[in-house]
């Protein structure tokens, strides 16, 4: 078991007050807070390393250059990649899912090939192969869920056809909890050769990921979500894609020779990171990784799956409480709306309380129709949060019921 109470005083911001209250923060489904050692880690380069990277021969340049290259090293053994050169670089899941839209998509795909995603998409997963759409007239194919929030795979292999170039995925729902069967549906995939993206923002916070076990040929994630700084995360690449795809974008250090003529480019992964980078965010994103890897990830997952366990239970003892997403195979969150009452009226009154949840359509507006609602309060548990924050919750949640009724 984890020792709570001693990974509680890494993170300064648990000790603040909010709205008078000591802070419950059930909103890591969004973005998770920061320890202290990346706090620091941040801190320490501004300081005493930086500089910029893969340019300066003076020794500053080289200490940010250094600490830049053993962060991507970091990431590569954390999702254990072949080779820290399938590690790229980018500003969240978002660019990253535009990044192979853009180099991937832009380049193989042809009027009339599809798209395959699923019912449970967030926005970052859906706009980009939208547009490409728009640009290339390309068919987007959407994988239907039952109402318990599960993907069903004879469903899913009835929309594989030739025409099918690659299938965009997330690994688990930043709205229902959700957690598909992605090794089984990238199995299923590869046999008829196409590629799979999965988005891994809630999942690799959460779980073990494998990348090479999962037979993943393009993974992503935000560094935000897993106690990093923003903007900054990861998409992983097989290289042989990396090396066929053309760049993102155009500018500094991706190049290898630039005349007016003509330009030739880096090999991955600098030849997809143009321009000065988040330098200090992406060796900080190495201390955010090895901080949960000094944890434990498998028992981090397992705390947070015995908080999931004991808040459902909680919280189907509420006659006005129906939980939205009933998966039998879920991530640590929970969504659900309370009878005849706006989410947004609920998440004041915990807000009240101290307790930080997310109301809304949590950017999976489509999701939201397919249940027919216009919003959910959702809890999202992270590596710090207790027991004891869940039975405050549940305190405050009936009296947030009692108020409106």
């Amino acid at each position: 078991m984890l020792d709570i109470d001693k990974i509680r005083k890494d993170f300064p911001i648990l000790k603040i007050k909010s709205n008078n209250k000591d802070l419950i923060f059930f909103d890591n489904g969004a973005s998770s807070q920061k320890p202290k050692i990346v706090l620091d880690k941040i801190k320490e380069i501004y300081e005493t390393k930086y500089a910029n990277i893969h340019r300066g021969i003076y020794n500053l340049s080289q200490q940010s250059t250094k600490a830049y290259e053993e962060s991507r090293k970091i990431i590569q053994k954390f999702l254990n990649a072949k080779s820290e050169k399938e590690i790229i670089f980018v500003r969240g899941a978002t660019e990253a899912i535009n990044l192979v839209a853009q180099s991937f998509g832009l380049n193989n795909f042809e009027k009339g090939d599809e798209v395959i995603l699923s019912q449970m998409e967030h926005h970052s997963n859906i706009v980009p192969w939208q547009l490409l759409r728009d640009k290339l007239g390309i068919k987007i194919n959407v994988i239907p869920i039952n109402q318990d929030g599960d993907i069903d795979l004879n469903n899913f292999k009835k929309l594989l056809s030739k025409k099918v170039k690659l299938v965009s995925i997330l690994h688990v729902s930043n709205a229902l909890g959700t957690i598909v069967p992605i090794k089984e549906l990238i199995s299923i995939s590869h046999k008829q050769k196409i590629p799979v993206l999965v988005d891994g923002c809630q999942s690799v916070p959460h779980m073990k990921v494998d990348v090479q076990n999962l037979d993943a040929d393009f993974y992503c994630f935000s560094g935000h979500k897993i106690y990093g700084p923003t903007g900054i995360g990861i998409l992983y690449s097989k290289k042989d894609f990396l090396e066929k795809m053309s760049p993102y974008q155009g500018g500094g250090e991706m190049i290898s020779e630039v005349t007016f003529k003509k330009t030739t480019y880096q090999e991955p992964p600098h030849k997809y990171e143009a321009g000065t980078p988040n330098i200090v965010g992406s060796i900080a994103l190495g201390t955010a990784i090895d901080y949960v890897k000094n944890i434990n990830i498998e028992k981090i997952c397992k705390h947070e799956q015995n908080l999931l366990n004991y808040a459902t239970d909680k919280i189907k003892s509420l006659n006005e409480v129906k939980i939205i997403g009933t998966s039998k195979n879920k991530a640590g969150i929970i969504s659900f709306i309370v009878k005849n009452t706006h989410p947004n009226d609920i998440g004041v009154i915990l807000d009240n309380h101290g307790i930080a949840v997310r109301t809304g359509h949590h950017c999976c507006q489509p999701l939201m129709q397919f249940y027919n609602i216009p919003a959910t309060i959702r809890a999202s548990f992270g590596l710090y949060n207790t027991l004891d924050e869940i039975d405050s919750f549940i305190d405050a949640l009936k009296n947030a019921i009692n108020l409106l009724r």
